[in-house]
C-alpha cells in the first residue's frame, strides 16, 4: 500500500506548425524593420544575435507575428495556444487510442500567457474531459516548468490509482514579443519560437507493456533565494513602458551554479539533453567533457525548431528516437533551466527499443540531420 507506484510514459507528441509559419532570417529582419519599433542599433544587434544563435531558417513564429503591423491581441494569443496545445493533443490521442474521458489528471504549463479561463480549462472544454478531473495550470515558471509539471503529475499519480495523466508544456509568443530597444530584452525575440508537447503518463501496471519509458528520478533545484539568480531572467517594462523579458549577462554563471547543485544531487547517471541556447549547450559540452554526438540532439533541435521553452526537451528526445538511438535499458537525462532561477532534471529508462511515433516533428526532415553548423 505504501510502496511508490511506477510511472510510465506511454507516449508523447510534439507540435509541428504548418510550413507557412516558418520565418527565415531575411523575413525576420524585414519585418523587424517594417514595424518601425526598432532603431538601427537594435536591428543590427538582432541580426548579430540571429547569426550566432544556432537557429536555422525553418523555425516558426505565430500567425500574428507574420502580419504587418503585428497583432499581439488576446484573441491572437488564444489562437496560438489552441493551435499548439490541440495540435499536440490530437496527435497524442490518435497515436495512443486513449480516450479523453480516461484522463484523470491534467497539468498544463505556460509561463507568460495565463488567460481566464485557464489554458487547462480550454483543454477540458475542447475534449470534454470528465467533471472530476484533477486539473492544474502552472504559470510564470519559465523554461524548466515542463519537468515541474512532470513532477506534479507523478505526485498525483501516487495518490490516484489506475488512471492516466496528461502533461501539456508550451509557451506563447504572440503577446510577449518585445517592441523596444533595450538589448537584454531583444534577445528572446531572436531565440524563442512556436512549439509545444503533450505527454501521456500512466500508473497502470498493464501499460508497462506498451509504454516507451519508466520515470526513474526527478530532481528540482531552486536558486531563487539569491537576488542575482532571481532577477537573471526577468519580465519587466523598459524605460518607455515596453514589456519584455530581460536576460542578464550573469545568466551563464548562475545556470552553472544551479546545474552544479542539481548534478550533485542527482549524480552523473546519463547524458544531458537541453536546448536553452547555443551558449548553454557549448558550456555543457565543455564542462561535462561531452562528445559532439552527445549534444547533437540539442543543437539540431535548436537549429530546426528554435528554443520552444519548456517543450524543447521533448523535441530533443524525439530527435534521438528518430535517429534510432534509443535502445531498451538506455537512460535519458532531461535537464531544463528556467527563470527563478531553476535547474530541473528528469531521468527516464527506455522499456524497449523506442521507435518514433507517427507524425513525429522530425518525420519529414530527419534525413537532413545532423547539419553542419557555423560556430
Amino acid at each position: 500500500m505504501t510502496r511508490p507506484r511506477s510511472i510510465y510514459l506511454v507516449d508523447y507528441s510534439c507540435y509541428r506548425p504548418p510550413s507557412h509559419l516558418q520565418v527565415r532570417y531575411k523575413k525576420f529582419m524585414e519585418h523587424s524593420r517594417l514595424t518601425g519599433d526598432f532603431d538601427e542599433s537594435s536591428l543590427e544587434f538582432q541580426r548579430k544575435i540571429l547569426e550566432r544563435s544556432g537557429l536555422g531558417e525553418e523555425t516558426y513564429l505565430p500567425e500574428a507575428m507574420h502580419d504587418i503591423p503585428p497583432r499581439p491581441s488576446m484573441a491572437a494569443a488564444r489562437e496560438e495556444a489552441e493551435q499548439v496545445m490541440f495540435g499536440a493533443l490530437d496527435n497524442l490521442f490518435a497515436n495512443t487510442n486513449v480516450k479523453p474521458k480516461d484522463i484523470g489528471i491534467l497539468v498544463v504549463n505556460c509561463s507568460l500567457f495565463n488567460p481566464t479561463p485557464s489554458l487547462s480549462a480550454m483543454i477540458v472544454n475542447k475534449y470534454k474531459l470528465r467533471g472530476n478531473i484533477r486539473s492544474f495550470n502552472l504559470g510564470g515558471m519559465g523554461c524548466s516548468a515542463g519537468v515541474i509539471a512532470i513532477d506534479l503529475a507523478k505526485d498525483m499519480l501516487q495518490v490516484h490509482r489506475n488512471t492516466y495523466a496528461v502533461v501539456v508544456s508550451t509557451e506563447n509568443i504572440t503577446q510577449n514579443w518585445y517592441f523596444g530597444n533595450k538589448k537584454s530584452m531583444l534577445i528572446p525575440n531572436c531565440l524563442f519560437r512556436v512549439g509545444g508537447a503533450a505527454v501521456l503518463l500512466s500508473n497502470k501496471a498493464k501499460d508497462r507493456r506498451c509504454a516507451k519509458y519508466k520515470l526513474v528520478h526527478v530532481v528540482r533545484t531552486h536558486k531563487g533565494a539569491d537576488d542575482n539568480a532571481f532577477k537573471c531572467v526577468y519580465q519587466e517594462q523598459d524605460d518607455i513602458g515596453k514589456t519584455g523579458v530581460s536576460l542578464s549577462k550573469d545568466l551563464m554563471a548562475i545556470a552553472g551554479l544551479a546545474l552544479k547543485t542539481n548534478i550533485t544531487t542527482l549524480g552523473p547517471l546519463v547524458l544531458p539533453i537541453n536546448a536553452g541556447g547555443r551558449a548553454v549547450i557549448d558550456e555543457l559540452e565543455k564542462n561535462l567533457q561531452l562528445l559532439p554526438v552527445h549534444v547533437e540532439a540539442s543543437r539540431m533541435t535548436l537549429h530546426r525548431f528554435g528554443n520552444t521553452s519548456s517543450s524543447s526537451i521533448w523535441y530533443e528526445l524525439a530527435y534521438t528516437e528518430a535517429k534510432g538511438r534509443m535502445r531498451k535499458g538506455h537512460r535519458v537525462w532531461q535537464i531544463a533551466f528556467g527563470s527563478g532561477f531553476k535547474c530541473n532534471s528528469a531521468v527516464w529508462q527506455a522499456l524497449r527499443n523506442v521507435k518514433p511515433s507517427p507524425n513525429s516533428p522530425w518525420e519529414d526532415c530527419i534525413h537532413r540531420y545532423p547539419v553542419e553548423l557555423v560556430l
